[in-house]
């Protein structure tokens, strides 16, 4: 495989790491370029994706930055583990629930490794655990597919603020809460973004 990891140390601005996304779809579309994994961190921000409803938002004086991801309205931000992914399914099965299924077991695989119990859930997309007897979501999956190379990603919680949740409906769920590793689990950023550069690696190599 000819992925690309990149790992950027200080906060990446969101409209930007959109772009270079695109960039590298685009090059991937004309056969000139590396697949990729970039883990990074964004500064504050609330993004819609293509299904979300104006009745999502709860406090109506957020900002919204709508995006052409799938899903529903998300929180990223500081202490949160971002892993966008440009991936080529021309060169796997074309099948996006296949590539879902990659990324998922990859996260669940990664809480594993730091003795998180954690689950999928087909009915509401991301990863999930079962936190002082409530279910809690602890990663946000949304992925776009042009010309069957996937893109966007997935946003783990680690440490970051879980109180501008409140400010939506995350996801457009109502009735489960949301939790980071930190309050679970005390283990380092550094460690769970390496297990999850080699989840990543071993589970999309199909």
């Amino acid at each position: 495989m000819n992925i690309e990891i990149k790992k950027s140390i200080k906060a990446v601005n969101y409209k930007m790491a959109i772009k270079l996304l695109e960039k590298r779809v685009n090059d991937l579309v004309l056969n000139n370029g590396k697949e990729l994994i970039w883990f990074l961190e964004h500064r504050a921000i609330f993004t819609a994706g293509t299904s979300y409803k104006e009745k999502e938002i709860i406090e109506k004086k957020i900002k919204i930055f709508k995006t052409n991801r799938g899903g529903k309205i998300t929180w990223h931000g500081p202490g949160q583990i971002i892993c966008y992914l440009v991936i080529d399914l021309n060169k796997r099965k074309k099948d996006i629930r296949k590539f879902i299924s990659a990324i998922e077991n990859s996260i669940i695989h990664t809480l594993k490794d730091v003795n998180i119990k954690s689950f999928n859930d087909r009915k509401n997309v991301g990863i999930w655990t079962n936190h002082d007897n409530k279910i809690k979501k602890i990663a946000a999956i949304g992925i776009r597919v042009k010309k069957w190379i996937a893109f966007h990603g997935f946003s783990l919680n680690y440490s970051n603020s879980l109180e501008e949740y409140k400010k939506i409906i995350p996801c457009g769920i109502s009735d489960k809460g949301v939790i980071n590793i930190n309050k679970i689990k005390k283990v380092s950023k550094a460690e769970v973004i390496r297990k999850l550069e080699k989840n990543l690696l071993n589970y999309l190599n199909y």
